[in-house]
């Protein structure tokens, strides 16, 4: 399997990684300057050469892929009898610099309802490296043609067509999975608020709409639903910058994005 295609199965099935590269070399060394391997935490993908050089490559990437916030490193070997070695002499008589890429898990959101703000929406955030998922009971509005302004997305666009119970995708989406309740029925609205308080592997949940629509589904919620107050206030409404108040699709995802944006910003620096 090429580098490529191993990076692009570790992001498919949602794991970690890091990216090994040659980066530079002088004199004589098992691999030329590009040589690529992609360690994930059991397998790994492609050589820069075996021996120690690849043995501590490996080390180190596993040790990346355990912490929480791993940074680019670069890593310098020299290939003599005269360097101790962790595992076993390399005596190829050059130097060999390598640099460790982290390959994260991108985060994952859902957007249900793909109507004139979902669809603004999905246009945003399809510019960013996330897995974004589109669901909407509704197969006009997942059309080929209408997302075809998705095309050149960065993102990984999932497409569910769910005409009866929308809800039950939330069950499937990737754990952490960042979701935004806007679909073009409230009733849909309330069951998918419902449902997703009880799916504990979510990230944070968010509603669109006005303060009397939140009033009838947290007395729903709380009533017919037995979700306790803490329970609730899981649900982020409404969504968006509080600053911006324009009514316009456009206006409405430039702001909810923005918003996501520096919430995925916060949990990046954690608390200060």
């Amino acid at each position: 399997m090429t580098w490529v295609g191993a990076v692009a199965r570790l992001r498919a099935r949602r794991e970690p990684g890091v990216l090994v590269t040659v980066a530079t070399v002088r004199g004589h060394a098992p691999r030329d300057a590009g040589a690529k391997l992609v360690v994930g935490r059991t397998e790994t993908w492609g050589s820069i050469g075996g021996g120690n050089v690849e043995a501590v490559a490996i080390d180190r990437a596993r040790e990346m892929i355990a912490a929480s916030e791993p940074k680019p490193e670069l890593m310098d070997f020299a290939l003599n009898d005269k360097v101790t070695s962790r595992h076993g002499v390399q005596c190829c008589g050059g130097t060999v610099s390598v640099l460790l890429e982290p390959l994260p898990v991108v985060r994952a959101v859902a957007i249900f309802g793909v109507g004139h703000v979902g669809l603004e929406l999905a246009r945003i955030l399809a510019r960013q490296d996330l897995d974004l998922h589109l669901i909407d009971s509704r197969s006009d509005v997942l059309a080929g043609e209408r997302l075809a302004v998705l095309a050149d997305a960065a993102a990984q666009v999932h497409v569910h067509h769910t005409p009866l119970l929308p809800e039950e995708v939330l069950a499937k989406l990737p754990r952490g999975t960042h979701v935004l309740i806007m679909t073009h029925d409230h009733a849909e609205d309330a069951a998918l608020c419902d449902a997703a308080l009880r799916t504990p592997h979510l990230g944070s949940v968010g509603l669109i709409g006005s303060a009397a629509k939140w009033a009838r589904f947290r007395k729903m919620l709380a009533g017919e639903g037995g979700h306790d107050e803490a329970v609730i206030a899981r649900i982020k409404t409404p969504i968006g910058l509080a600053g911006i108040t324009g009514k316009e699709p456009a206006t409405i995802a430039v702001s909810v994005a923005a918003d996501l944006l520096r919430a995925f910003e916060a949990e990046e620096t954690g608390p200060v």
